[in-house]
């Protein structure tokens, strides 16, 4: 494998909570790199689960641009030299809350991305939504392109997989901190292994997600992305079609055909709404987690949907 498909990992402080940061390409931006790739997660909010999908990114725009991904606040397990809050951090909201991890990722972009740099943005589930708000709140960020994926904009709670899990969320939430407190203190190993019995069923299965989702049994947090759901059941409600029509020529959608979280029906009152909108959906049969088992084959098509100036 060449050097530059690895790539570096990083844990800053970002309003207060640890952040890690993967990226491919420069750690560091200056006023000459012109476009940056960005992924904004699901939940759980693990930058790791997305390693293939932005490596392959990277490999095909031929190495030019550099690839970030930007965890939610709380969603690692920092170094031992870091908390999971900095102490010093004067508290302005909930951080963890869907609003906090919103503004969390503008004040990355404030602090850690020169202004005026081109953005594609590549969000899937959640960080489809947090798109959508970051371009409402902060409309002088210079996105070029926002690929959504299995976007969960709208009706969380109404969907399939929204009704089972609300009640988990939302009141049944706090029964599970135990037995991730156990699962905690189990060693790494053992860890390892009840994650790979756990997902051993996929044929298809990506090895470099069986290491984050170790880190995810960490306690906090996989706590932090319960909670951080149970929200988005809560405010997840109408699609902001202000938003997106402001935006249009900007975003791309791309639906599951069997996705729980966002049932095709989505798909088709978004074409009603948005007939001139770019909206695709899956025929390939891929899940909502695709990062599990097809991260390289929907980081081939993002690329193939982008305009040639973005990815030459």
């Amino acid at each position: 494998m060449e050097e530059r498909d690895e790539p570096e990992t990083e844990f800053i402080y970002c309003c207060g909570a640890a952040t890690e940061l993967l990226k491919f390409g420069p750690c560091r931006l200056h006023s000459g790199h012109k476009l940056l790739f960005v992924v904004i997660p699901g939940n759980p909010g693990v930058v790791g689960f997305y390693r293939t999908f932005m490596q392959t990114i990277h490999r095909l725009c031929g190495y030019q641009h550099p690839v970030w991904a930007v965890s939610h606040a709380g969603h690692c397990t920092p170094p031992d030299s870091m908390d999971l809050l900095d102490a010093s951090w004067a508290a302005d909201g909930d951080v963890f809350g869907l609003n906090g991890q919103i503004e969390h990722k503008l004040s990355f972009f404030r602090r850690h991305v020169p202004p005026h740099t081109r953005l594609v943005l590549l969000g899937h589930s959640i960080g489809c939504y947090i798109i959508l708000e970051m371009m409402k709140r902060r409309p002088e960020l210079n996105v070029v392109k926002a690929v959504l994926l299995f976007p969960t904009i709208e009706r969380m709670a109404q969907t399939p997989q929204g009704k089972v899990m609300t009640p988990v969320l939302c009141q049944l939430r706090y029964l599970a901190y135990l037995p991730l407190f156990l699962l905690s203190l189990l060693p790494e190993r053992l860890k390892a292994g009840l994650v790979r019995l756990a997902l051993g069923r996929l044929p298809c299965l990506d090895p470099a997600v069986l290491q984050p989702t170790v880190e995810l049994l960490a306690g906090d947090c996989a706590a932090n992305a319960m909670y951080m759901g149970g929200e988005e059941m809560r405010e997840v409600l109408d699609r902001d079609n202000v938003t997106i029509r402001e935006n249009l020529d900007k975003l791309i959608f791309y639906y599951g055909a069997t996705d729980h979280w966002c049932p095709v029906q989505f798909y088709q009152d978004m074409k009603q709404d948005f007939p001139h909108a770019d909206l695709r959906l899956c025929e390939r049969g891929f899940r909502h987690a695709f990062v599990l088992d097809a991260a390289s084959q929907v980081a081939h098509m993002v690329v193939q949907w982008l305009p040639q100036d973005l990815t030459a």
